[in-house]
């Protein structure tokens, strides 16, 4: 089921926050943190530059669904397949799943 009107604003505006404060003001032009609402999921990336100069690439970094009123994480692999984090337990505050991704000690979402 898609999100209906109001909680994808207040999902766009969380999201707009994190990526304000992640990503440095000199880095602004070069690195871009996007997110793409599709059904009940959540799906983060990064747009940088290319090793091919003049291109662009954009990586996955993570995948939120909420099932059941609360939000589960998932990581893509190289065969681009998302799968649970299950050491990221899922609870229904979005805010402090984002803020999960950024803590290193799961090593599974930033390069």
């Amino acid at each position: 089921m898609a999100f209906d009107v109001f909680t994808k604003k207040r999902l766009a505006k969380i999201l707009d926050n994190y990526i304000e404060r992640k990503i440095p003001l000199h880095f602004k032009e070069e690195f871009k943190i996007l997110y793409k609402f599709r059904g009940n999921t959540i799906t983060l990336t990064q747009e940088r530059p290319s090793y091919r100069p003049g291109q662009r690439v954009e990586l996955p970094i993570a995948q939120f669904r909420q099932e059941e009123n609360k939000w589960k994480i998932y990581w893509k692999d190289s065969k681009d397949k998302w799968h649970h984090v299950e050491d990221i337990k899922p609870i229904e505050d979005f805010e402090k799943q984002l803020t999960m991704i950024d803590k290193d000690e799961y090593g599974y979402f930033w390069l």
